[in-house]
């Protein structure tokens, strides 16, 4: 051990010498102050006078009559703080303290250290122990997670996507068609349960291929299958109404909503098969509305046009014919054409890039009931030829022709546009308060309307706009 700062070599203890047995002897004279130096550097286990040999019961010579010395270094772990160095004598020779072990040295601390531990460890631990009383309601009670706050029992609040759509999807099918000819041509739609009785809603061009000797089918989401048949087409309006063989009973139909109240940033959901996947449910919002886009039917005839309804929800071949849906549930659309990259309007094997159309559900419920009490579609119509190809000009109008189809009149004598005052080569730029600015936008104009409504137009004849007021005559079928 060094003894750097600590004086002189501790000299190492003598040990004493065995004596004879000898005969009592008086009491010890005082110790001599020499003595006395020697002795502070003595433990106590020194400093106590054992008796002589064969002296039993011989009492100890008294302690010297002198001021108590301080407790010496190895005592240090007695107490807290250790007693202040002794003072050397002057002119006695200084004898050297001897070094304590380190662990008399830190055994103080060590053990105060342990004690404040375990205090405030008791301290702590009652705290812990009361709050967790008061947390879970007294003495005994349980920190236990009961099976009723597990995830099973989570429930989904009314109004949220994937309510809406556990609702709606048992009132989905996905619509098989097949072709009457060799090849079996066909395709994947989707269709919408329009009441009780069975009747489905969906495109036109979905169903046209089967329409003539062709088989369709039906598919719920809960897999089972129904032969279904063609109630009526309405090739113009894109919508088509059939009717399942053996409907089951308690077919819950999705309510409809009431499109001319839809807002830019409503909130939708797109139910459908997209490449064949049903069941499928995508998000957005309306980005627009009043689009005139016009769709193919599948059986390379006419287009129809209507005045859509536009979603950035993702849209794929597969999903015509399903619902758009509102926040609430309720049917405000039909889904009807995609714009892919490269493509016009129509349905392309193209993947969605955000731009989705679908036919106002009051347009198609208009429509439905029709091809459900008739079979056929009933147009409303102004009685005039109208130009389809898009102006020079960037679109000025729609434009009524000079000559209609065959050398026959671009106005129908004793027509609603006739009987309005309107002439071939006028350009019709509103209609019904809407801007026109081609063909296509007219004619969904139009038919956005019923038979019989009255409507105001402005058009442009010489330069010159004028208005005037017409009254929507009807045509009965496609042909």
């Amino acid at each position: 051990m060094s003894t750097e700062n600590e004086g002189t070599q501790v000299p190492e203890s003598r040990p004493t010498p065995s004596a004879p047995a000898a005969p009592p002897t008086p009491p010890a004279p005082p110790v001599a102050p020499p003595a006395q130096a020697e002795s502070q550097a003595e433990t106590p286990a020194e400093k106590q006078i054992e008796p002589q040999a064969g002296t039993p019961g011989a009492a100890p010579a008294p302690a010297p009559q002198e001021a108590p010395a301080p407790a010496p270094a190895a005592d240090a772990g007695a107490g807290w703080p250790p007693a202040p160095p002794v003072a050397p004598a002057w002119g006695v020779p200084q004898q050297p303290v001897p070094e304590a072990p380190a662990r008399g040295r830190g055994g103080g601390l060590i053990a105060a250290v342990l004690v404040a531990a375990l205090v405030a460890g008791g301290i702590g631990g009652g705290v812990g122990y009361w709050a967790a009383n008061q947390r879970d309601g007294g003495p005994g009670g349980s920190t236990t997670i009961s099976a009723g706050d597990s995830p099973s029992s989570f429930k989904r609040d009314p109004g949220t996507v994937a309510a809406v759509a556990a609702k709606a999807l048992p009132s989905v099918v996905t619509i098989s068609a097949k072709s009457g000819g060799r090849e079996g041509e066909g395709g994947t739609g989707t269709g919408f349960v329009y009441d009780r009785e069975g009747h489905i809603v969906t495109n036109n061009h979905v169903v046209a291929s089967a329409a003539n000797g062709g088989t369709l089918s039906a598919t719920f989401s809960n897999g089972k299958t129904y032969a279904a048949e063609v109630v009526g087409r309405a090739q113009g309006y894109d919508v088509a109404v059939l009717k399942l063989k053996n409907a089951p009973s308690g077919l819950t139909p999705i309510p409809l909503g009431d499109s001319d109240k839809v807002a830019v940033g409503d909130s939708t959901i797109a139910i459908g098969a997209p490449f064949g996947l049903s069941n499928t449910v995508t998000t957005g919002i309306i980005s627009a509305k009043n689009r005139p886009v016009a769709s193919g039917d599948g059986s390379g005839g006419k287009n129809s046009y209507m005045s859509a309804l536009q979603t950035d929800a993702s849209i794929n071949p597969g999903n015509s014919g399903g619902p758009l849906l509102d926040a609430s549930g309720a049917v405000i659309g039909i889904n009807s054409a995609i714009q892919s990259a490269g493509s016009g309007f129509g349905q392309s094997q193209a993947g969605s890039i955000g731009l989705g159309f679908a036919i106002p559900v009051n347009q198609a419920r208009n429509v439905a009931e029709q091809l459900i009490k008739t079979g056929k579609p009933v147009y409303p119509v102004i009685g005039a030829t109208v130009n389809m190809q898009d102006q020079l000009d960037g679109g000025a109008g729609a434009v009524i022709a000079e000559e209609g189809s065959g050398g026959t009149p671009a106005i129908s004598p004793d027509g609603p546009a006739a009987k309005a005052g309107l002439k071939g080569g006028d350009t019709i730029v509103a209609f019904g308060g809407r801007p026109i600015d081609n063909g296509r936008t007219l004619i969904g104009e139009i038919w956005t309307h019923q038979p019989g409504d009255k409507v105001e137009i402005t058009y442009k004849r010489d330069g010159k706009t004028s208005t005037t007021t017409v009254v929507l005559g009807e045509r009965t079928g496609d042909s």
